[in-house]
């Protein structure tokens, strides 16, 4: 049983830090452990070109168009059977590197799309996916940032786990937390994650949620879009959608029951957002392909300006 440490903060900073006691937590419950720092890495941004999807569906495995070192992360991530995510708390929310880890994982590594290409790999004679693409994972975050900010975090960190459907143990974040060092609370909650965490690898089908309860009941999410005028709220994690209700003076999102089918972070809920973007990709395939009004529009805006790039040496 493996658990795999990410920080993306400061070398040796206050996020190493952290990670590290969670991760001594996970070697006293039995874990073994191995750490990485985001910025000793060379990840580049997603161009959104979806070489990886088309790949993928084409059976030809899972593969990029950019060279760098996201895929020996990635393959660090599927050997290990729970990851610790501990990230500062940029604007809001997490720092850049982890928004293009989520981007970089990308439609090839959603859970829908991989059982598909699987099947149609299988079918056409071929060996599948990588089957560890397709294995349950456990996942914890922790955020911890240097003053009051931090409502966007825990959505953020949410959205790393959305992709691949791993199951999140804890998703905590630490405020005002320049000298978090000398907090023995908040290092004792670090080592409880990184157990938790540890405890949930043993058995992943039976692993649950350990954090608080969020106001979204399916996920844990405390942020939501409301539909200006209306009591219609949707999570901005999960994606669901339902309408907010007081009770005894707290506010609570009810969902219809016939609805939970749909939310992002289940198999349900990617099959069908796989049929929606499969729709959606032909009706463009075909505009490409048969029509001439969609190629002169086309033609227009790719003429009209091209983009400055600074002077090369």
């Amino acid at each position: 049983m493996k658990i795999l440490g990410i920080s993306a903060g400061t070398l040796n900073g206050a996020n190493d830090s952290m990670c590290k006691e969670a991760l001594m937590g996970a070697q006293e419950a039995g874990a073994e452990i191995e750490f990485i720092n985001l910025h000793r890495l060379d990840i580049k941004h997603c161009t959104g070109c979806i070489a990886c999807v088309k790949a993928l569906m084409g059976g030809r495995g899972r593969i990029c168009a950019i060279k760098d070192d996201f895929l020996w992360l990635l393959d660090k991530m599927l050997d290990a059977d729970g990851i610790l995510m501990v990230s500062p708390i940029f604007e809001n929310g997490t720092p850049g590197i982890v928004h293009t880890i989520c981007d970089r994982f990308g439609p090839s590594m959603d859970r829908g799309n991989l059982t598909i290409a699987d099947m149609l790999n299988k079918q056409n004679g071929g060996p599948g996916v990588d089957p560890r693409l397709l294995q349950d994972k456990v996942i914890s975050f922790m955020a911890v940032g240097g003053s009051d900010w931090g409502s966007l975090v825990q959505m953020d960190h949410g959205m790393v786990a959305m992709s691949p459907m791993w199951k999140i143990i804890d998703n905590d974040k630490f405020q005002w937390s320049k000298t978090i060092l000398m907090d023995d609370a908040a290092l004792a909650r670090a080592h409880q994650v990184g157990v938790n965490l540890a405890n949930a690898a043993k058995d992943i089908p039976n692993a649950t949620w350990q954090g608080e309860e969020g106001v979204c009941p399916h996920c844990h999410c405390n942020n939501f879009f409301i539909e200006p005028g209306t009591t219609h709220a949707i999570c901005g994690l999960c994606g669901l959608e339902g309408e907010l209700e007081v009770d005894g003076g707290s506010i609570r999102i009810v969902y219809p029951a016939d609805k939970l089918y749909l939310a992002h972070d289940t198999m349900s809920g990617k099959m069908k957002h796989g049929e929606d973007i499969q729709e959606n990709e032909g009706r463009l395939a075909e505009l490409q392909k048969n029509s001439p009004e969609f190629k002169a529009r086309k033609k227009k805006y790719m003429d009209f300006i091209k983009p400055s790039v600074p002077a090369r040496a």
